[in-house]
Order: C-alpha cells, then sequence, then structure tokens
C-alpha cells in the first residue's frame, strides 16, 4: 500500500528591501515604471504543496511518492527529500523548463513585489498515474493538491476511472478557478481538505451549499487556524480538534500541509479522525514555529511528548505505537 502525494513543486526566493517601495514610485511616471532595488538578504527555500506533504510524513518516519513536475535544477531539492524519506521516482524531469520558483522582495511596510514562474509545473498534466501504481502498489489515497490545472484534472479523472481513493486539497488553486473546475475536482473524493475561508469559496463558487458540498465527498477536513480543525461528514457526528497547546507562533507559510501529513500519516498507521487530527495539529505545530516550510526536526520521543501535552496520555500511547 502506498500514499501518492501529487501537486506542485517550487522554491521560494525571498529577498527584504530597507526602504519603502512607495518613495520609488513616481505616480505621473507609472507607464514608464523602471526600478531596481539593492535587497539586504536573500533566502532560498524549499517549498510546494507535495514536497512539504511528503517531507512531513518521512519526519514521521513514513515513505510516500511525490508526484509533480520539476525541472533539471530540481537535482539538490531531490537529493534533501530522499534524505528525508521520500520517494522522488515518479517525479517528472522536464528538459526544457526550470522548476517552478516564487521570487518576492518585501520592503519594511510589509508590502510586496513578487512574481510566480510556473515552469515545470505546467508538465504535470502530463503525468499518468497508473505507471507509478503498477511499481508501488496499490494506493491507499492519491492525494491531488494545488498544481497545474489540466494536471490536477487529469488525475482526479484518472482516480475517478481506476477506482483510487483520493484526496482532493485545491487550495491556492481555489481563487483561479471557476465552478465547473471546481466542481470536477471534488466530486467522489474520500476527503475534501481546506481551511475555513477556503470553504466558503468553494461553496461561493460552486454553488453547493455545505450539505451539497457533504453528498459529493467522504468526509470534509476543515482547518482553523488556532482554533484548530473541523471534521464533517454524512452520518459522522461533527468533530471538532483544537490545536496544540504551547504553540508560538513565527510563521505560517507550510502550516497546512503539515497538518495534511500528519492527518494522512494516521490514516495509514489505521487510527481515527480524532487521532489523526491530533497527529496533524502537532505537525502542524512544529512548522508555525520555524521559518520555512521544511526546516523542522523532532525526535519520536519530542513528538509523542507534545502529543501527551496538548491531548493526554491515551492518545499518547496509541500513536507511540506507531512511532515506536
Amino acid at each position: 500500500m502506498s500514499l501518492l502525494i501529487a501537486g506542485s513543486i517550487a522554491t521560494d526566493h525571498l529577498m527584504s528591501f530597507g526602504g519603502k517601495f512607495a518613495d520609488s514610485l513616481v505616480v505621473e511616471q507609472l507607464d514608464k515604471l523602471s526600478l531596481s532595488f539593492l535587497v539586504d538578504d536573500l533566502e532560498i527555500r524549499r517549498g510546494g504543496v507535495a514536497p512539504n506533504m511528503t517531507f512531513g510524513l518521512g519526519c514521521l518516519g513514513l515513505t510516500s511518492v511525490l508526484v509533480g513536475a520539476a525541472g533539471e535544477d530540481f537535482a539538490d531539492y531531490r537529493s534533501w527529500l530522499e534524505r528525508h524519506g521520500v520517494d522522488c521516482s515518479a517525479v517528472h524531469i522536464s528538459e526544457t523548463r526550470h522548476t517552478a520558483r516564487f521570487v518576492c522582495t518585501t520592503d519594511p511596510t510589509g508590502a510586496q513585489i513578487a512574481s510566480f514562474y510556473p515552469g515545470a509545473m505546467s508538465e504535470a498534466r502530463q503525468i499518468e498515474l497508473a505507471p507509478i501504481v503498477a511499481r508501488v502498489g496499490e494506493p491507499d489515497f492519491v492525494l491531488i493538491g494545488a498544481d497545474d490545472p489540466d494536471g490536477m484534472l487529469r488525475h482526479t479523472q484518472e482516480c475517478r476511472q481506476r477506482g483510487y481513493p483520493f484526496i482532493a486539497d485545491p487550495s491556492q488553486q481555489l481563487a483561479f478557478s471557476g465552478g465547473e473546475l471546481i466542481r470536477d475536482l471534488i466530486e467522489g473524493a474520500a476527503y475534501l481538505f481546506s481551511n475555513e475561508y477556503e470553504s466558503h469559496m468553494i461553496e461561493q463558487k460552486t454553488g453547493w451549499s455545505s450539505d451539497d458540498v457533504l453528498d459529493r465527498v467522504g468526509v470534509q477536513v476543515t482547518t482553523l487556524g488556532k482554533d484548530g480543525v473541523r471534521v464533517t461528514g454524512k452520518g459522522l457526528e461533527t468533530l471538532v480538534v483544537q490545536a496544540a497547546s504551547g504553540v508560538t507562533a513565527i510563521e505560517p507559510t507550510g502550516v497546512g500541509d503539515a497538518f495534511r501529513a500528519g492527518f494522512l500519516g494516521a490514516l495509514t498507521w489505521g487510527l481515527g479522525h480524532e487521532r489523526a487530527c491530533q497527529v496533524g495539529c502537532v505537525l502542524a505545530a512544529y512548522v508555525v514555529e520555524t521559518v520555512g516550510t521544511q526546516e523542522y526536526s523532532f525526535t519520536h520521543a519530542e513528538f509523542l511528548a507534545r502529543v501527551e501535552e496538548s491531548y493526554g496520555a491515551v492518545a499518547a500511547a496509541e500513536i507511540g505505537v506507531h512511532l515506536s
């Protein structure tokens, strides 16, 4: 059995400018805009929703299969992920495009000038799941995260056709997608992941009510930020699990990806939704306490100590069986 995690693969290039962008703008000359800024620093961070999730699963001792498209510049990133237990053999390498890249400069006021280059991500639509499954075995789940929209649609349709249980996690692509595409990505999913704002966006763009959504998916998992997570489903009693305690929040980027990794890991272990939420919330706590989406680390003993602190000894004991 296996977990296939499909989604964007990207690197983030983050810079800081010491002055204010507004001081360099001449309103009357915006049609001739030509600016250059001397930045103070540069941080290159590993990113993309799919690697973030596979990294988190690796930290829990689980090997997952990364499904996505990258460029020939992916070599160092691949080595990093493989050292953390990720199967990268299914990554499609573009012959002509670089790995997707987010380049952003921020000034002290929080104003940003940014660009996103999709690059090789646009070739995710060329990836077929069946040959991957033939190699790694029938999947427990195929998670289909934010990626090239045509690639997301192809993977969703293939899951339906071949009977692979899939998880819909459109996240960042919701803002750019129309109702028809969103309906196609969600219909028949075993699980639907979103945050609370995204759940309302799904309803607005699809024209579905919350009950309509639950008629079309097995279980809806909605993250609530500092308030934890809510799990709903037809015939299920609504479950709300509080966020992990004792968290010192520094940077939220990648928190949702970490939660999903923990939730999926617990499902793979055969644990129920409550324990899955707890594992996800504790893993998310590590991310929000660090700068960067894959810069955290812990021993299994440290992880279980945080589970016990937040959710009690029984939860830690049941989860600990699988982490030992």
